[in-house]
């Protein structure tokens, strides 16, 4: 793939820039400016925007790529979401606004769906019931852990380790030991993979 700078053509542009409408500041001082131009690339915007697009599709992508593990960052997130994401009743509520007198009225439209997809997917999982409170996987990792050691607390049953292989996510040990229980670790084989045998 060729650089952007191999691209470039003399005197070709992307841009046109109107005439300003206001008056020019004044020139900075010749210490703050340049004694020759930028080096920049001179390219149309069609081959700017091929140019990026060619590139972004080097990158690792979950819409091209297959991406085993359940990291945070890396899960596909249907596009539907962000369209979610946009609707009035959520982009357009400020952080604190339920916790101010009244404020409940402002987000019953964001409850209402909030509601509604915890109930899809207690129906979908067969739960009884479902939680939305963990803002990012770490957290509903610990939060998992926690409902796990309240179920066996209600059965008075006592389970103190957790086993996790030595390639886990580094939150998962950290979980462990915060919802209160011992972390065995198991180490990896030659192979790579959890060593069964120690297992």
């Amino acid at each position: 793939m060729k650089l952007i700078y191999e691209k470039s053509v003399s005197g070709r542009t992307g841009i046109t820039l109107p005439e300003p409408d206001v008056p020019s500041a004044p020139r900075m001082g010749k210490k703050y400016t340049r004694v020759s131009d930028a080096m920049l690339p001179e390219v149309s915007e069609l081959d700017t925007v091929r140019h990026f697009t060619n590139l972004s599709t080097l990158n690792f992508s979950v819409d091209s790529n297959f991406y085993p593990l359940g990291s945070c960052t890396m899960k596909y997130n249907p596009k539907i979401l962000e369209k979610v994401a946009s609707l009035p009743c959520f982009k357009e509520l400020h952080p604190v606004i339920s916790v101010l007198p009244k404020g409940e009225e402002f987000v019953r439209g964001a409850l209402e769906l909030l509601y509604e997809l915890e109930v899809l997917l207690a129906a979908i999982t067969g739960m009884d019931s479902i939680t939305l409170q963990p803002m990012a996987g770490a957290q509903g990792e610990l939060t998992g852990l926690m409902l796990v050691k309240a179920y066996h607390r209600s059965n008075k049953t006592k389970k103190k380790y957790v086993i996790i292989p030595d390639t886990s996510h580094g939150t998962n040990p950290a979980s462990a030991q915060m919802a209160g229980y011992e972390v065995i670790t198991i180490p990896t084989d030659q192979n790579g993979e959890m060593n069964i045998n120690k297992f």
